[in-house]
């Protein structure tokens, strides 16, 4: 078995800035992502879907 990590997606770095800006990097690094409670996890959901509609929104709004 690889220990090689796969590149990070851009969800992925989405993820680690929302989870950055909340102040939970800490916890996840000490005990990781499974260790977020749901409303964290959600939170973070939350955000990760409110700034890929807004980027969908200014992308359509350059395309017209």
């Amino acid at each position: 078995m690889s220990n090689k990590k796969k590149p990070l997606t851009e969800n992925d770095l989405m993820k680690l800035e929302i989870a950055e800006e909340l102040g939970l990097m800490d916890k996840v690094n000490s005990t990781g992502w499974k260790s977020l409670t749901a409303r964290e996890s959600g939170r973070i959901g939350g955000i990760m879907t409110k700034k890929k509609k807004e980027k969908m929104a200014k992308d359509n709004a350059n395309t017209v």
